[in-house]
């Protein structure tokens, strides 16, 4: 084993960047390569796919197994020297595959060393190639990690698997979980790309290994900058076809010439020469025979696996149903506890909270009030409040309109209006007893009584507002204050004949009839002031 313990790739260049004498061998140590990370980059042409090529021809003298995704089916000319497993779906592959045969793939792979090169190029449908990788990788990873086996995973264009923008497919997944997780099982990876600014950054520098050809696109050079520094970003833009920068973990960056590879190269750019392919090793029929195998051997385990997979769906489903029923009686509860509060609120004064109910009897109607009108402006506003009688009460009172001596209807600007008995309880201009809101059944204070005393509020004019000059906040709302407990109840009408006086008395500027002042003879002294 100490013969193979190091494998030799290239030699030293001359430039920037060389260390040692130039064109003295340059060795990688073959257990870093198996199983740790590494990263080749370059545009077309620069070599990238070489330099990869002769490491594996090197790892596949000495007896190492890997396996090559193949995106662009350039690695079948290994065959042309070294018995691989070509698999992949048309009829250049020594078997098609789909991902049922993915265990038996990294069976042969682990426990019986066998070098694959998987073909995804040969797919038509993109879903089902990155299937088959996806299986493949899976299988691997769960197998390294009871063979503890040392095994190369070569990916060609890892950018499409583990870009730098946009999402990562489950085989990109399973690729930088093998990356993060697999050199502790012995399961190494390469990723080859030519732009190396569209690769997912987390896995380039987690990498053990880099190897940097050619690069000209100022997005890709920077990230050599990044890596390395400026020098080396200016001078990878003058590196020859195979020359390149190899930074490793365990020596000195330096500046290398790749040895060319010795099978044939089926990745070249085709000329004027006619094209001959030559002639490839195949592996045994008795490998190939045994690799048809798993779709009926295990066909009995795929119904298992399709069953547990609609088992699993089935319960999901009815989780979903079980949070789709709950929700459903949340919401019969909570139309239910709506259907209370508007039950609760019904009747003349849905406003009215239970402390005003338990005062007693309401207020009866003051002198001057018109009964059957709604109060209005900052009063309202007021009783809402303070608990005193509020819209919703006045405008549910019965009328009460003013008569004279004699029964008969009072004339315009007449000296007498209809009070209440005070004593007894009843009402002069009815006769009707009063009623006592402590009979009537409790109300709940509900959003409709407090919209109808904002509106009430909202009926104040520009006027009343002038008229009451600049004010401080607190000024405001003891003055609001003052006129809702006095004039509450009072209608349009009654409050239209304040208004007309309020400037010659000041008890008129918070709404109170001067009748209540002094008795009947006040509020006819007030109405003879006013004519």
């Amino acid at each position: 084993m100490a013969e193979t313990e190091r494998i030799t790739v290239a030699e030293v260049s001359e430039g920037f960047g060389s260390v040692g004498e130039p064109g003295s061998e340059v060795s990688l140590p073959v257990v870093e390569l198996l199983t740790g990370r590494g990263f080749a980059t370059g545009k077309s042409g620069a070599g990238k796919s070489n330099s990869v090529s002769v490491i594996a021809e090197k790892l596949l003298d000495n007896g190492f197994g890997l396996l090559i995704v193949d995106v662009d089916g350039e690695y079948y000319g290994l065959k042309e020297e070294y018995e691989l497993l070509h698999v992949g779906a048309d009829e250049e592959c020594d078997i098609q595959v789909t991902p049922d045969h993915a265990e038996k793939l990294a069976t042969l792979a682990l426990e019986r060393n066998v070098p694959i090169i998987l073909d995804v190029s040969s797919y038509l449908d993109e879903s089902e190639a990155e299937a088959v990788l996806t299986a493949v990788a899976r299988h691997l990873f769960a197998k390294a990690k009871k063979q503890k086996q040392p095994f190369l995973v070569v990916v060609e264009e890892i950018h499409e698997y583990i870009p730098e923008k946009g999402s990562v497919g489950k085989a990109g997944q399973m690729l930088i979980k093998i990356g993060k997780r697999g050199r502790k099982h012995g399961l190494g990876i390469v990723g080859i790309s030519q732009r190396p600014a569209d690769v997912k950054k987390d896995f380039i520098t987690q990498c053990d290994w880099l190897l940097w050809h050619r690069l000209t696109w100022d997005n890709d050079t920077n990230v050599v900058g990044r890596m390395l520094d400026g020098e080396y970003a200016s001078a990878v833009e003058d590196l020859t076809d195979g020359e390149g920068f190899l930074m490793t973990d365990w020596a000195e960056t330096e500046r290398v010439q790749f040895y060319r590879k010795q099978t044939f190269d089926a990745g070249a750019t085709p000329g004027l020469d006619d094209f001959e392919r030559p002639e490839l090793k195949s592996v045994s029929e008795e490998l190939v025979a045994e690799l048809k195998e798993p779709a009926e051997e295990n066909e009995d385990d795929r119904i298992a696996e399709l069953r547990a997979e609609l088992d699993e769906k089935n319960s999901r489903i009815a989780e979903l149903e079980r949070e789709l029923q709950d929700a459903r009686n949340l919401r019969r509860l909570a139309e239910e506890f709506v259907d209370a509060l508007v039950q609760g609120v019904e009747g003349t004064a849905p406003g009215r909270t239970e402390q005003e109910r338990m005062r007693g009897p309401p207020r009866p109607t003051l002198v001057g009030d018109s009964a059957s009108e709604p109060a209005t402006g900052a009063g309202a506003l007021a009783n809402a409040g303070e608990g005193g009688v509020d819209a919703g009460t006045t405008a549910a009172s019965p009328p009460v309109e003013p008569e004279p001596d004699g029964g008969n209807p009072p004339e315009s600007g007449g000296d007498r209006e209809p009070v209440n008995d005070i004593a007894t309880g009843t009402d002069e201009a009815s006769g009707d007893e009063p009623k006592n809101d402590a009979d009537e059944p409790a109300e709940a204070f509900s959003a409709a009584a407090i919209l109808e005393t904002l509106n009430a509020a909202s009926e104040l004019s520009i006027e009343d507002i002038e008229r009451r000059g600049p004010q401080s906040p607190r000024e405001r709302v003891e003055s609001e204050g003052r006129r809702g407990s006095r004039g509450a109840g009072r209608g349009p009408r009654a409050q239209s004949r304040d208004r007309g006086a309020r400037d010659a008395h000041p008890r008129d500027a918070v709404g109170l009839p001067r009748g209540r002042a002094g008795g009947p003879t006040g509020g006819t002294r007030n109405r003879r002031r006013r004519r």
